[in-house]
């Protein structure tokens, strides 16, 4: 690895076609905001061929090209593919955003890949934020190799980045992370950083010397023998250590030469197995160099060491009833199963899926089934439809270029695959099948959103469904006791992006407003009401009174109703429109609009007239009855409580707990998890959770997370219920 150079080529117009998974690599790029990520894909795409020095393809797309939200925010904000060719293999980089907020575009990356490149800017460190991408990556045993970044910066120090990640990320085993190279550096700048130079391949011993400008392999000098010599034993002492040859050990403990092949072989199956973690250097901000420092070791990393589709254990897969199947192979020659990893919209050519094959070739203009259960939760119904599927594409940025099949192993985009949503399963329409999708967050901050203007209200509906379609982590919720449209969105960053995406891409301008929670009502105390509706105007007319007593119930209780009438006061046949009466004045409210709960309400005594007694007339005395009650007795303001869990580093654990109790929580208990994590379960009022999700990421330093569950009302204390209703009007 690392002592050979790489042959470019242009970039053909057309995708060279795959036939055989064993030639596809598809690598997720994973690492923080900032870390260099799209920077080092289009460093890698330089390296292969895929970009001119420039950067650009013939139509002048960049790598970053792809997304007009992206090019004004400087950041990545969704899931993009850069294809690229190197040493025969086909090479999907998948890059991914690093921002907390679009976890599900990580989550559908880390679906889609194989193996992960995991990014790191060495003038940076290791922060809470990329602890929890690697944990991401760990949880799904995603084989990962880290490449640090920005060397060249002032601050960045090589030998501690490598202490941090083995201290970070090396567990139980720190030296399951070792680096693969050291850095060659010159002499030191007008800044006094000396800048990187080169590498030295610890497994080869040779070195790849950029100081003349271009990549050239040499053997080390006399000043670097000494420096490799302690690295490269206590790298392949790890390799060792991970390698299935047992014998090895022993030969190399009784001081025999390993040879250089053999442990290329065994750190290759260690990185594809997830048990070995090595540590390259990429400097690929230089776009006037056709191999960028460090690439053509990546790539070299990438074609031999990560594993190839067929090593992959593929996901469940039943049938659309829910039973399950033998897991199919990744064949090209298979049933068909491939699943939507995300949805976009192109204003010429529509709906465009980006689709990953698992077994089987997608090729297009075939009939397939679409189907999708499971997420009913977030507002996505269980669907099956059969549909015809478009032209395949491969995308690079903005260009997309033919493709004629996709086989097992591959992503290619699909377009007009109408009706489908992220996470779906396409299939064989003989034989419909169904893979589960990959767990997706919970988007936790409420953003209620109305139309901005009749113009806009005719598209909104449909707007907002079809965001929803393509963006699973996004929920819709109309709620119906506050009247309020409200997006769930992940954090402030994803609400910004859900609402440029509904202007741009939908054509709906939206308007956001202060989030509501549902307020109810109880009585303070026990009381009596009479409710008297006497008119006579003349011919028929509407007699009915009737008494009642109210006494409070415990929270959760509801209405109840109770007939005590006796001697036939009130005529059996009126008994319900008394009932009837009550129970829609509670729903209604009895001030504002906050309905009435918790309440024991009996009916003692009443009057009715022969003719002029009616059920309309008693269904309005009970009201009147229920209204005069309230006055006595006075009314007392429910607000409803969560359930909250905070998962949070045990360094924050008393600034969540401080926080929560000026949130007016109830602290239920702690509980140590593993990863020196801390589990926190409280009771909130839901009014305080309004920003949470911000608050919490800031508090913790990127390192919290949490759950929430509605659990009941409760009374809100009077002097702050004085100040809510005050503001309510």
């Amino acid at each position: 690895m690392g002592d050979r150079n790489g042959t470019v080529t242009q970039a053909p117009d057309r995708v060279r076609e795959v036939a055989d998974p064993e030639g596809l690599r598809n690598v997720a790029l994973v690492g923080p905001s900032g870390s260099g990520k799209t920077t080092l894909a289009e460093a890698l795409a330089r390296a292969s061929g895929a970009l001119s020095r420039s950067g650009r393809v013939e139509d002048g797309t960049t790598v970053s090209d792809h997304d007009e939200i992206e090019q004004r925010q400087g950041r990545s904000v969704q899931l993009s593919v850069v294809p690229l060719d190197w040493d025969g293999l086909r090479i999907n980089l998948l890059d991914t955003p690093g921002h907390a907020d679009f976890l599900g575009e990580l989550r559908a990356g880390l679906r889609a890949a194989d193996a992960a490149l995991f990014v790191i800017s060495a003038a940076d460190g290791v922060d809470a934020g990329t602890r929890a991408l690697w944990r991401e990556c760990a949880a799904v045993g995603t084989p990962r190799a880290i490449v640090l970044t920005h060397l060249d910066a002032v601050r960045a120090d090589f030998d501690e980045m490598v202490a941090l990640c083995r201290d970070a990320f090396g567990g139980a085993d720190p030296d399951a992370v070792l680096p693969l190279h050291l850095p060659i550096t010159g002499e030191p700048g007008a800044d006094g950083h000396p800048p990187v130079t080169g590498l030295a391949a610890l497994l080869t011993g040779q070195v790849v010397d950029y100081s003349a400008g271009r990549r050239e392999v040499r053997p080390p000098q006399d000043g670097e023998v000494a420096r490799l010599a302690g690295a490269r034993e206590r790298l392949i002492e790890g390799v060792i250590a991970e390698s299935e040859d047992e014998a090895l050990m022993d030969r190399y403990a009784a001081g025999a030469e390993v040879d250089a092949p053999l442990l290329v072989t065994d750190l290759e199956k260690a990185v594809a197995r997830a048990v070995f973690h090595p540590v390259l250097v990429a400097a690929p901000a230089a776009v006037d160099v056709e191999q960028a420092l460090g690439t053509v070791e990546v790539l070299e990393l990438v074609a031999r060491g990560f594993p190839t589709p067929r090593e992959r254990a593929l996901p469940p897969v039943t049938t659309t009833d829910g039973e399950p199947r033998a897991e199919p192979a990744c064949d090209p020659s298979g049933p068909l199963v491939a699943e939507v990893v995300r949805l976009a919209s192109d204003p010429y050519v529509g709906r465009v899926a980006l689709v990953r094959v698992f077994s089987g070739t997608l090729r297009p203009d075939t009939p397939v089934h679409v189907c999708g259960h499971g997420l009913a939760d977030r507002g996505h119904e269980d669907h099956d439809l059969d549909v015809r599927v478009g032209a395949l594409t491969s995308p690079f940025g903005r260009h997309q270029r033919p493709l004629g099949q996709a086989v097992a192993g591959d992503l290619a985009c699909v377009a007009r695959l109408t009706g489908a949503e992220t996470g779906d399963t396409l299939s064989d329409r003989a034989d419909p099948l169904l893979m589960p999708a990959w767990e997706l967050p919970d988007p936790l901050l409420p953003v209620p959103v109305r139309a901005h203007g009749k113009a806009d209200e005719d598209r909104f509906s449909q707007g907002l469904a079809k965001l929803a379609a393509e963006d699973p982590t996004l929920r819709v919720e109309q709620n119906p006791a506050t009247g309020q449209v409200v997006l769930w969105c992940l954090g402030e960053a994803h609400r910004d992006v859900a609402l440029e995406r509904l202007r741009g891409r939908f054509g709906v301008r939206v308007d956001t407003e202060e989030h509501r929670v549902e307020l109810r009502e109880t009585f303070a105390g026990p009381a009596a009401g009479r409710g008297r509706h006497v008119k006579q105007s003349g011919g028929h007319g509407q007699y009915a009174v009737c008494e009642i007593t109210v006494e409070p119930l415990p929270v959760g209780s509801g209405i109840e109703f109770v007939d005590e009438v006796v001697g036939g006061a009130v005529p059996r046949q009126f008994i319900p429109s008394v009932e009837k009466g009550v129970r829609a004045r509670a729903a209604a409210g009895l001030r504002g609009e906050r309905p009435l709960v918790d309440v024991r309400v009996t009916l003692k005594d009443g009057k009715a007239h022969s003719v002029d007694s009616s059920d309309a007339a008693f269904q309005t005395a009970g009201a009147l009855a229920l209204r005069e009650a309230a006055q006595e007795a006075g009314l007392r303001l429910l607000e409803p409580v969560a359930e909250v869990g905070v998962t949070v580093a045990d360094e924050y654990v008393g600034a969540v707990l401080s926080d929560l109790s000026a949130r007016r929580g109830r602290v239920l208990g702690t509980e140590q998890q593993e990863g020196g994590s801390t589990w926190v379960r409280a009771e909130v009022p839901e009014r305080e959770l309004g920003r949470y999700a911000v608050e919490l990421r800031s508090l913790a330093h990127g390192s919290g997370a949490f759950t929430r569950r509605h659990l009941r009302h409760e009374p809100v204390p009077q002097q702050l219920a004085a100040r809510m209703l005050e503001a309510a009007g």
